[in-house]
């Protein structure tokens, strides 16, 4: 295949790739009118579920940050016994159906140590408490495998230097490396809300889809099709689709930031 050949064949793939994905928006667009996505914020039912959503998303992403960190860390500094068993084993939810990993959690909290934590503790099944549960699942293997690249490219001498210096691991740690990995980790707390906010499969098996109780945005569209409300639920698929394009953008402007 030529030159010119080989450029006419990806310009015509890179344009059925943005044509498909930009005519799913423009349906979306299309079918909500400005009127329809406004009558839905001030549904009261639906501002719970955009609140609601908002705040779970928020707490499920910073609770993946704070446990991913020390595991991204771990997994692109150091070479341990079964290293690539467990960097494998943290991929499963990424590739995972979200129903699947719902069933899952579901049956982890019927075991003797999940029924002591749902009676003693807190309650996560048909509870708000579960959406965090299984957004922070799904958006727990996302935030690793972004955080792992991120330190990956922080220049190891860095550290080495740091050390030479007198710095101990845990000042390396928090002066250097952190700091120097900033970006990616923002980049990845985003990736993780954005993940977190359309999650459904998972959620809707651990708690439920109880309107005006567990309804996040994705569950508020799934029991708004299922009421033949079409017009509502496209609203409410417009307004997660501006939240995720928002988290998008603002991650491509922190990569090519660096």
């Amino acid at each position: 295949m030529s030159s010119r050949g080989l450029t006419l064949f990806l310009g015509v793939a890179v344009a059925f790739a943005v044509t498909f994905v930009a005519g799913l928006l423009a349906v979306e667009l299309g079918y909500a009118r400005p009127g329809d996505l406004a009558a839905a914020l001030k549904n009261g039912e639906l501002r719970h579920a955009i609140f609601l959503s908002l705040t779970t998303a928020t707490i499920a992403a910073t609770l993946a940050l704070l446990a991913a960190l020390p595991v991204a860390y771990a997994l692109a500094r150091h070479q341990f016994p079964g290293s690539f068993f467990v960097d494998l084993l943290l991929d499963l939810p990424v590739v995972l159906s979200p129903v699947a990993v719902g069933v899952s959690l579901l049956l982890l909290l019927r075991t003797t140590p999940g029924r002591w934590i749902e009676t003693h503790l807190i309650s996560f099944i048909f509870e708000t408490p579960g959406i965090v549960l299984a957004q922070f699942t799904v958006a727990l293997a996302l935030s690793i495998r972004v955080l792992k690249a991120a330190f990956q490219e922080v220049d190891v001498r860095y550290e080495q230097v740091s050390r030479f210096l007198g710095l101990n691991g845990w000042e390396t740690l928090l002066k250097v490396t952190l700091p120097l990995a900033k970006r990616g980790i923002l980049a990845a707390f985003i990736l993780a809300w954005a993940r977190s906010m359309g999650e459904f499969g998972a959620t809707v098996t651990l708690a439920g889809a109880v309107a005006g109780k567990t309804e996040t945005i994705p569950v508020a569209i799934y029991l708004r099709m299922a009421s033949v409300d079409i017009t509502g639920a496209v609203a409410l698929i417009v307004l997660l689709s501006l939240f995720s394009l928002t988290a998008l953008l603002m991650v491509r402007l922190l990569v090519r930031a660096r």
